[in-house]
């Protein structure tokens, strides 16, 4: 009987969590409304029921029974969006059982590695993230001349498959390093993600022929050869992370060549090529809080490069430059930050943020459910205390699938747990 006592606990236990996991309908009522597809609006309601925005304007009727968020005096926002991070993928650098970011695949190609099944869901740097508004990032490899396949996750409790909201968004490669990949140097690295396109067409042609072991070596395994398939048919986009200008402008011949869905990652001296990058229509993910160059590679590396960019017509998505990984893989909150600095640095304010939400949505193809506040999109939607990019602005409410997320932080619990010292024991 004690056992099934116990059972039947644990059973109420299980449907509690359940119920908790369940969307809210909510009505955020009287707030300065930023739909970045379209007009702002002020004095508006957004009302989401059911996971998703059922309706957005100034007169909207409220069905019985659903909560009100007063919203007065307030800003709101959709989630934002980070478009490359390491968070999930690595705990703490220095402990190599912690980082699960990279593989070492044959020759440093490791195209069918999809990090995302290494996760760590229980990461004590999600809840952070969230609470400063980061609904949703792209979890990206690290390393060799191509690292791997991005995911797109959303920063919510569970297991993976509550988490992952597209696989396999687009392959990461790399032409930032003259010594990466193996190579001796830049141009060899070049030459060789040239020889892997070459062999994935010639391999996608001649699969039987591979099978019975009738076609020519080629330059990777067959599994990656497989994964890379899609960006050699355009199915798949393909970020190559590049700083120096002439890289990116090697990105952008390869890319034409070989008639690539093509983004720049990184991108110190993209501000130098940005017309070239506007032509051709690729977006670059860039930050904006470092100018200062950690390589030969980023010599020209400036704070105005996000808005320059824009300038030109470059479609930027912001993500960090500060260095280090930090903001990667520990600090994606600071995201806000990245997007302050672009401003203080020449871009628009509504560019700002759409570089947070909209614009990795639309490359990372997403953007028919999140990025914007429209109807029918998933209520990813966050409530803020006044402008989200000045620095004492707080999130006061983050939904994220039309669910609200307010659980303490491990930073919250430290900061309460030392805010009263014990009494001392010591006597004279």
């Amino acid at each position: 009987m004690r056992a099934l006592s116990k059972l039947s606990r644990f059973g109420a236990a299980l449907a509690l969590l359940a119920g908790s996991a369940r969307a809210q309908d909510v009505a955020i009522t009287g707030g300065r409304v930023f739909t970045v597809s379209g007009a702002t609006i002020d004095n508006a309601t957004v009302l989401i029921q059911n996971g998703r925005i059922t309706a957005v304007g100034t007169n909207v009727a409220i069905p019985a029974g659903v909560q009100r968020i007063d919203a007065a005096g307030k800003w709101v926002t959709p989630g934002l969006v980070v478009g490359g991070t390491e968070i999930g993928l690595q705990e703490i650098g220095a402990i190599g059982s912690t980082n699960d970011q990279s593989a070492t695949g044959k020759d440093q190609i490791a195209a069918s590695f999809q990090p995302w099944l290494g996760l760590n869901t229980a990461s004590v740097l999600i809840a952070p993230g969230r609470k400063e508004g980061v609904t949703t990032v792209g979890i990206a490899p690290q390393g060799g001349l191509v690292a791997g396949q991005l995911g797109v996750i959303d920063l919510v409790p569970g297991h993976t498959s509550d988490m992952l909201r597209k696989p396999a968004a687009a392959m990461v490669a790399q032409l930032s390093s003259p010594r990466g990949g193996g190579a001796a140097s830049r141009g060899e690295l070049i030459a060789r993600l040239k020889e892997l396109l070459d062999d994935t067409k010639s391999y996608a042609r001649r699969r039987a022929d591979y099978e019975r072991a009738q076609a020519r070596p080629f330059i990777a395994r067959q599994s990656d050869l497989e994964a890379m398939i899609p960006v050699v048919e355009g199915r798949m986009p393909l970020i190559i992370d590049a700083d120096n200008a002439d890289d990116i402008e090697a990105a952008l011949s390869i890319a034409k060549e070989y008639k690539l869905r093509l983004a720049i990652s990184g991108g110190a001296e993209a501000w130098k090529v940005a017309d070239r990058l506007a032509a051709a229509g690729v977006p670059v993910f860039t930050g904006a809080m470092n100018n200062i160059p950690a390589s030969f590679a980023q010599l020209g590396q400036r704070q105005e490069n996000a808005g320059l960019l824009r300038k030109a017509g470059v479609s930027v998505s912001l993500i960090g430059n500060a260095g280090g990984g930090d903001e990667e893989a520990f600090n994606i909150r600071n995201i806000k930050q990245e997007a302050g600095n672009a401003i203080a640095y020449g871009m628009t304010w509504n560019d700002a943020l759409r570089a947070v939400t909209l614009a990795p949505a639309t490359f990372l193809g997403v953007s028919d459910r999140i990025g914007s506040i429209e109807n029918g999109k998933d209520g990813n939607v966050v409530m803020w205390s006044g402008d989200p990019f000045e620095f004492s602005t707080r999130a006061e409410h983050v939904f994220i699938k039309g669910r609200e997320y307010s659980e303490k932080t491990r930073q919250d619990m430290l900061a309460e747990r030392y805010r009263t010292l014990p009494p001392s024991y010591y006597k004279p």
